[in-house]
């Protein structure tokens, strides 16, 4: 059923606030690859991934002294 009301043109979404709060409380992941070829022969292949999450003080740290570097 179509959206019939004042904004009936409007795209339906997710407000940005909220949607940056439900990823930093749940965490996301993202990831991607980078192929540079010539001749369809591939020469460079990058890949990337980021993991983006929340930091919480009642979450004890996995490491005993101030950090792991």
């Amino acid at each position: 059923m179509a959206w019939s009301g004042p904004d009936a043109g409007a795209p339906i979404g997710v407000p940005l606030v909220d949607l940056l709060d439900r990823v930093l409380a749940t965490g996301v992941v993202i990831g991607g690859d980078v192929v540079i070829a010539i001749a369809e022969v591939p020469l460079i292949r990058l890949s990337l991934r980021a993991l983006l999450s929340s930091v919480s003080e009642r979450v004890p740290a996995p490491w005993n002294d101030s950090g792991p570097l």
